[in-house]
């Protein structure tokens, strides 16, 4: 397939585009004007196509009759019409073809939950407060023979990078092993390596109109998670609480509040209808002993 991907110099994304060209896709990068080539992640392997999310024609432009699929991993603009509109434009030219248009979401929709599968109920925590609405939006294209799905990671990890890197730089700066608000709070977590997969699972084979949970592990401590990263940074002792309001201070209050949610979150589904095979190392191996050290 010729996949068209948004958002191929990100940290999932990178991955994504790597996976899928080792199986043999092409990849298109799609990226925004001006932006340089060459640097970063790589993407001067691909072939790129110019476009911006904020532009509606510059993407609809971008997905020509010889594009197979296209994947949306693009970070949210915050503006719910711009991210609608942004939808429209890139399946506009898919619809009747049955080719996947894949839209990447996230498990925080799901708000606290203690026992949530792909078929539970949207409950979105502030920093996502409107992505249900874009995830309706795609799915409801299966009515117009696009194959459209959507994919809800959860917290990723591996290659030193993402939510756990950040768990690292707060281990050091503290001088402690660093959690916010609460010890008890546990998340859904996902190699990124494995998620790369399940992408390409998804654009390969799934059905129209489904949601993918990208979760290996479904509830890992934090306060574990701390103590690995405290390793990590070469820092031991007690684990240290980070009071909400100084975490809101200074990351932000819907990102420190993210933080603070606890999850509970299965991928069952992928494994049980895509065949996918999580195989990546589990977040405490993969911070003591992998890719953070």
């Amino acid at each position: 397939m010729r996949v068209l991907l948004i958002g191929a110099r990100g940290y999932v994304g990178s991955a994504v585009a790597e996976h899928l060209s080792a199986l043999g896709h092409e990849i298109v990068a799609l990226e925004r004007p001006g932006t340089g080539t060459g640097t970063g992640t790589g993407t001067s392997a691909y072939e790129i196509r110019t476009g911006d999310l904020a532009d509606p024609a510059s993407l609809t432009a971008a997905v020509t009759s010889d594009i197979d699929a296209v994947i949306n991993l693009a970070t949210p603009s915050g503006d719910v019409a711009v991210d609608a509109a942004a939808v429209t434009a890139l399946t506009d030219p898919l619809r009747g073809t049955g080719k996947p248009f894949v839209y990447t979401s996230g498990v925080w929709v799901l708000g606290a939950t203690d026992d949530a599968d792909e078929t539970t109920p949207t409950n979105p925590i502030p920093i996502v407060g409107y992505r249900p609405d874009i995830e309706r939006q795609v799915l409801a294209l299966a009515d117009t023979d696009v194959r459209a799905a959507v994919i809800r990671p959860g917290i990723v990890h591996g290659r030193g990078g993402g939510i756990p890197a950040l768990l690292v730089d707060l281990a050091r700066k503290h001088e402690a092993p660093t959690v916010v608000a609460d010890r008890s709070v546990v998340w859904p977590m996902v190699h990124i390596d494995d998620l790369a997969d399940l992408f390409a699972k998804v654009v390969d084979a799934a059905p129209a109109g489904a949601v993918w949970h990208g979760i290996s592990q479904p509830a890992v401590s934090v306060a574990e998670l701390a103590a690995a990263a405290g390793r990590a940074a070469g820092v031991c002792g007690e684990t240290k609480v980070w009071p909400l309001d100084q975490a809101r201070a200074e990351l932000g209050a819907t990102f420190a509040d993210a933080l603070a949610l606890s999850q509970t979150v299965t991928g069952q589904a992928g494994i049980d209808q895509l065949n996918w095979e999580p195989k990546g190392p589990d977040v405490i191996s993969d911070l003591t002993t992998g890719s953070y050290r």
